[in-house]
């Protein structure tokens, strides 16, 4: 795997000039305009056998301003500028490439390489217009230094509001932002941004690759937003998508030049089966070309500090993971059912992103578990810096579905939270976006079902089924947080167990947005009980902050108790002590400190409790009362101490 990456990165520096020159193709393709006025255009269609540019400049002339076809499948075409020295293409006109196919047939296609594109309400589908305002927006403020603890609030802009529509970069700047720094979060994974015209597909179905989703606004808001975030010492992440593409064809990338190819496999290989979209060629030396570019646009327009990538096992595996298990058995991961050149391409962007800016952080989404997948690419890894621990929520939602409290099996938990492979870094998550979806449930809503509509304000009876289900709510994001890797995430509203399901507007729901929003306003009616599960995950996120226990090495698990439903573990100097039992609690409870000094005496004291007022608990321990160390074997260490 080194030996394919290194040979296509000695290609690059070789017959590209380097990966410099290679990767800033974003300056040159498409339409760019030069300082002096003129206009030069470039596109990649190896399919087409002539290629035009038109739109309002040229009065929609399909033929006035032809491409110069070039090597390798390449068209450039120069425009001067005018007379008085005005761009010949002003900012905001609509254009359109246009390709002449094998076949004779006239294909009007939006550039791949297109900033911006927009649907007017009455249309289906995007155009493409030319952005260049006269004034861009300039940013204020410098990136975050790379964070050691990552806490990350995983976002979509449109769903950012109470209100039932779509919400704006300016809404999330000025009202989100905010929010998420009360709560501790130093990091915002933002879903959705390139552009995708099909709003229901969650921002997966990309169609412009090098466009940030207008239906929020304007690229030079995004960028306040980003800038903003900065302020605050907020770092942001793109869930970028480079695993697959949209089929659309009249606003995205599929037969952009006539043929099923382009940046594409042909054929059946071409195209995902489940997901319906279609699959790169990562061996194509322009798909390598038009990728990378794309990755370093965000970076350096935007101000991106780097990528969470999705769907990275269909791109590893020729079976993209489709009715296949993964063990942990070394056979699954090293074979020619191995995408090699998809791996490649990722090793490449891991690379580029490393020495053009080493202070971006990228994200495996990867279910399978592939070794070394967040080693350096320089030890034949794919060079990631964390991957997601995906195994945690799936174990949360079986063990609530399946068990009763009384069977919880407290080893099995620990060993979930604790499985991860040595040396490579996890983000650990009770849930994500995918179980607040339509067809899944949150955890809260699990817990506490319908109950939720009906019991969930102060001034109605606490009954068991919301008490459970706020304590379990807490304890089981605490437990992860501390236990389950090396970064933590969660879905926007999750932290407060918003209520209901998250759907789209559709013509299954009647186009309603009632379901594509976020309560924020639930957490500030204090007659409700959602303010305490956000209070609790603030002060979680703050004594993260304080402590760091998410840069710490991994903890060590003292007690894993079956009969008695207890975990103890430390990390970063602090006792975890999780009591699962449904209805037994202790006094008088011995748990082990990892401390081995015969001389020392420490003292202890509570810092978070679940059970605190503040936090909709019971209030039953007395947060004055200090604990101290004894020389008394327990557990197989020389000291503990009673709680």
């Amino acid at each position: 795997r080194y030996s394919l990456f290194y040979n296509r990165l000695k290609n690059i520096e070789e017959n590209e000039g380097g990966l410099d020159k290679f990767t800033k193709s974003y300056k040159s393709f498409g339409v760019n305009q030069f300082v002096d006025g003129g206009i030069y255009c470039k596109e990649w269609a190896p399919g087409a056998e002539a290629v035009f540019l038109t739109g309002d400049f040229n009065g929609w002339n399909p033929f006035s301003h032809p491409y110069k076809k070039m090597e390798y499948g390449k068209w450039e075409l120069f425009i001067p500028p005018g007379q008085d020295g005005y761009p010949p293409v002003p900012h905001g006109s609509k254009l359109k490439v246009v390709i002449r196919a094998q076949n004779g047939e006239l294909l009007y296609r939006i550039s791949p390489w297109a900033r911006y594109v927009v649907r007017d309400e009455d249309k289906v589908n995007y155009d493409w217009v030319h952005w260049n305002p006269p004034l861009s927006y300039v940013r204020k403020h410098p990136s975050p230094k790379r964070l050691k603890s990552l806490r990350i609030y995983e976002s979509h802009v449109g769903i950012a509001s109470p209100e039932g529509k779509v919400a704006s970069y300016k809404n999330f700047t000025y009202n989100v932002l905010p929010r998420v720094k009360d709560l501790g979060y130093n990091c915002v994974q933002l879903m959705a941004i390139m552009e995708h015209a099909y709003y229901a597909s969650f921002g997966y179905q990309v169609t412009s690759f090098f466009a940030a989703s207008s239906r929020y606004g304007t690229p030079d808001d995004l960028k306040e937003m980003i800038d903003v975030a900065h302020s605050m010492g907020i770092t942001v992440l793109l869930d970028v998508v480079h695993s697959h593409a949209s089929k659309n064809s009249e606003d995205g990338l599929n037969k952009f030049d006539g043929t099923d190819s382009c940046f594409f496999h042909s054929g059946p290989r071409g195209t995902h089966q489940l997901w319906d979209s279609r699959l790169f060629d990562y061996a194509n030396w322009e798909v390598l070309r038009f990728l990378l570019s794309n990755l370093r646009m965000w970076i350096e327009d935007y101000r991106f500090d780097g990528f969470r990538f999705d769907g990275v096992t269909s791109m590893l595996y020729h079976h993209h993971g489709i009715g296949t298990g993964f063990s942990g058995d070394y056979n699954e991961y090293f074979g020619l059912h191995v995408d090699e050149d998809a791996l490649c391409y990722l090793m490449l962007a891991n690379h580029m992103i490393n020495f053009l800016h080493p202070e971006c952080i990228t994200i495996a989404e990867d279910v399978s578990g592939m070794p070394a997948l967040c080693r350096p690419v320089a030890e034949g890894g794919g060079g990631f810096d964390y991957r997601l621990a995906m195994a945690i929520p799936d174990k949360w939602i079986q063990i609530i579905k399946e068990l009763k409290d009384e069977d919880w099996n407290m080893g099995n938990i620990v060993h979930t939270l604790t499985n991860r492979r040595y040396e490579e870094k996890y983000i650990a998550y009770a849930e994500s976006h995918d179980q607040a979806l339509v067809g899944d449930k949150t955890l809260a809503f699990r817990l506490m079902d319908a109950e939720m509509y009906t019991n969930m304000s102060v001034l109605s009876p606490l009954t068991p089924v919301i008490d459970r289900g706020i304590q379990l709510h807490k304890m089981i994001r605490l437990i992860t947080h501390a236990l389950g890797g090396e970064s933590y995430l969660n879905f926007m509203g999750n932290e407060f167990g918003h209520p209901e399901w998250l759907d789209f507007p559709r013509k299954g729901n009647n186009e309603s947005y009632h379901y594509a929003r976020r309560q924020f306003n639930l957490t500030e009616d204090h007659l409700l009980r959602y303010r305490f599960l956000n209070a609790f995950d603030r002060d979680m996120n703050k004594l993260e902050e304080r402590f760091g226990w998410l840069a710490s090495p991994p903890a060590y698990v003292s007690e894993k108790h079956e009969s008695n439903k207890v975990i103890a573990f430390e990390r970063a100097g602090l006792i975890f002590i999780f009591n699962f039992h449904p209805y037994q609690s202790y006094v008088d409870y011995r748990v082990v400190i990892w401390h081995s000094s015969l001389t020392v005496i420490f003292k202890y004291k509570i810092l978070l409790d679940s059970d605190a007022a503040e936090y909709g608990g019971h209030q039953r321990l007395d947060h004055s009362t200090e604990y101290f160390s004894e020389e008394y074997p327990h557990n197989y260490r020389p000291n503990s101490l009673m709680v």
